[in-house]
């Protein structure tokens, strides 16, 4: 009989700068795994290969595996130049072999203030299909983030790219404060319509309607127990990777620091506990 187990995961630049700070409070509270996005204020995109190597050495030194990479693909402009952006998604690519991760995650471009987003579902489509394609031959699988402000952070809008794209490498992230910042409800009304494509959790939480309001989970609208308790039913069992964000949420990244980010995996560890969900 398979077990499911939720694989707990974090971006761990949101403990601080430094490498070593980074992985001792990943350690402290037991978990294994991180989503790689920043070190040294560097973004994994911009790691040079003396940063590479000795960021590679103390993740098998301390036998701390890579979930995903948290890349900033797709959070430019939809009307910006597509293909330096391609060659950047490239080095994602490659970042994820070399991390030896099979996933990254990625957006789906900012929609110019005051257009409608369908007028640029064309463009949003035509460079998502590009990227799952490259995905496809590089055997990586792209993670799109219901980031708000881009095409999809509605779950209509990222259930049609998911549909529309088509590929078995184009999946999705469920980010339940990130709905609850443009007013959607994200259990259950997101959910509904996002389950079957869902290969990764974001674990915030938020108060519905308010930017920047995010809380530790289970203490805003997240529902954030239901949802977990519904993907265990659902025998998963990918990552639910904490994104705290509770001293900063900027564009780019956000910000906890060691004990915010403590309160935020104790929070998510209680989460699971209270649905009896096995974690590792």
């Amino acid at each position: 009989m398979t077990t499911h187990r939720f694989v707990v995961s974090g971006f761990a630049d949101e403990i601080g700068h430094d490498l070593e700070e980074q992985l001792d409070v990943l350690e402290d509270l037991g978990i294994d795994n991180l989503d790689l996005r920043g070190v040294e204020e560097t973004n994994v995109l911009d790691f040079s290969d003396e940063q590479i190597e000795r960021i590679t050495g103390a993740l098998d030194e301390r036998g701390i595996g890579v979930t995903s990479i948290g890349s900033p693909i797709g959070k430019i402009d939809v009307t910006d130049d597509f293909e330096p952006h391609f060659d950047r998604f490239e080095t994602a690519l490659e970042i994820a072999d070399t991390f030896d991760t099979d996933y990254i995650r990625l957006f789906s471009y900012y929609i110019p203030e005051g257009d409608d987003p369908a007028d640029h579902r064309e463009e949003v489509m035509r460079r998502m299909t590009a990227k799952a394609e490259r995905a496809e031959e590089a055997g990586v699988t792209l993670l799109h983030e219901n980031e708000k402000d881009i095409y999809g952070d509605t779950p209509e809008r990222c259930r049609d790219m998911l549909t529309t794209v088509d590929s078995p490498n184009f999946r999705a992230i469920f980010d339940p404060a990130n709905f609850l910042e443009i007013g959607v409800t994200p259990y259950p009304d997101a959910l509904l319509q996002l389950v079957e494509y869902v290969e990764q959790l974001h674990i915030k939480d938020g108060v519905k309607g308010e930017r920047g309001e995010i809380v530790p989970a289970g203490e805003g609208d997240g529902n954030i127990p239901e949802m977990l308790e519904t993907f265990k039913r659902r025998g998963f069992d990918g990552p639910a990777s904490l994104e705290p964000h509770l001293t900063y949420a900027g564009p780019k990244s956000g910000f906890s620091g060691p004990e915010g980010y403590e309160i935020a995996a104790d929070a998510l560890f209680d989460c699971l506990e209270s649905v009896d969900a096995s974690y590792e």
